[in-house]
Formats: structure tokens, sequence, C-alpha cells
């Protein structure tokens, strides 16, 4: 999947970056921080004032950050309890930035961008997503595995960040109000897909 295969570029790219933080003493949960303050801030700022292309420039350089800490922790050797608060904080906080962006995009919808439909499919797309990402952590909380489902945050994020920035350079806003449909829709059979996979390990009593 393109999380995947993002990743292991990313990853060879930060590394030397996420190294100078740590010989600064720079943490990674204050940079998972400074990231989420960075992408809430731009969503919540730039998208209500109609800097759709901007706004979109800024949030995904702040992104960034949820790639160069995990490159920082796995580099401090975090591991045991230390290791999965670092993963609590990155999982809770990444809902933060989800909120913002589509909380920014709905506010210009519903107010400026005067297209009420589109900001009601932002809402219902966030709304979707954490669906999505609860029914991960529900049924990994029971012992059982719900990684599966055609729409992974990564791929929801980068659409829905590709699509509002072009947006925001005169593509017309129909095609971010369509690409808002198919994302609901993915996310909507991702529910299913993971509810069906917890479904079936509970009956044959073992995860998949």
């Amino acid at each position: 999947m393109l999380n995947r295969h993002a990743r292991k570029l990313f990853t060879r790219l930060f590394t030397p970056l996420a190294a100078l933080l740590l010989r600064w003493h720079v943490s990674p949960d204050a940079v998972t921080a400074v990231g989420t303050i960075g992408v809430s801030a731009s969503a919540l700022v730039l998208y209500p004032l109609g800097e759709l292309f901007w706004g979109t420039i800024a949030i995904t350089l702040f992104v960034f950050s949820d790639v160069v800490d995990g490159i920082m922790a796995r580099l401090a050797g975090r591991s045991g309890r230390s290791g999965n608060w670092g993963s609590f904080l990155d999982s809770t906080l990444d809902r933060v930035q989800d909120g913002a962006v589509f909380a920014g995009i709905a506010f210009w919808f519903f107010a400026g961008g005067a297209n009420f439909a589109t900001g009601v499919l932002a809402v219902v797309c966030l709304a979707l997503g954490y669906l999505v990402s609860y029914a991960r952590a529900k049924a990994e909380s029971l012992g059982y595995e719900a990684n599966v489902g055609i729409a992974e945050r990564a791929e929801r994020l980068v659409a829905t960040l590709v699509v509002t920035g072009l947006c925001g350079l005169g593509l017309p806003i129909p095609v971010l109000t369509w690409t808002f449909v198919l994302l609901a829709a993915a996310s909507a059979i991702t529910v299913v897909q993971r509810v069906a996979a917890v479904r079936a390990q509970a009956i044959t009593g073992h995860a998949a």
C-alpha cells in the first residue's frame, strides 16, 4: 500500500534529520507535538480563509513530522512502556490532525466557499475516518487483528490534501466533492471489512 512504500522512501530521506535532532536532545514526543500544532494551526487558520493551496503546503510540511518522530524513536531504541507511550501519543495526535484538516475544509465550504454539500461530505469523511481507526483500535484491545481495508489513513490524507491543494490552484470544486464521496464510500467499506475480519476471528477463536 501507499503507506508502506512511502514510509520506506521517507525513512531514507529523513533519517539524517532525525539523527541530528536526537543529537540536539530533541525528543520524538516534542516533534510529534510540534507537528500536530503546525498541522492544526495551518488547517484551522488557512483553510477557513480560503487559502486551500497554501494551507495544504503548510500542512504537508508539518505532516512529515509523523515520519521523523517514528525514525527518532527507532534510532533512540525506544521499546517497552516507553515505546508504547510514544505509539499511543502519535496515534492520538493523528486523530487531532485529521479533525483539524477536515474541520478547516468544512468551515470554508460552510462559509466562504458557499458549497454546503462539500462541507457536509468533509464532516462525513471525518466521522467515517474516526470509525475506521476506532474499529482497529478496539479490535486490537480485545486481542484481534483488524489491519485490513482499502482506505488507510495515509491514502485518505494524501487524497484529501492533493485535491484540496489543486482546488486552491483552480481545479473545479466538484472534483473535491466527488473525491469526498469516494473517500466516504471507501471508509465505509473499510469499516465493514474490519468488522467482518474480527467476526471471523471471533467465530474461529483465534486471530487472523
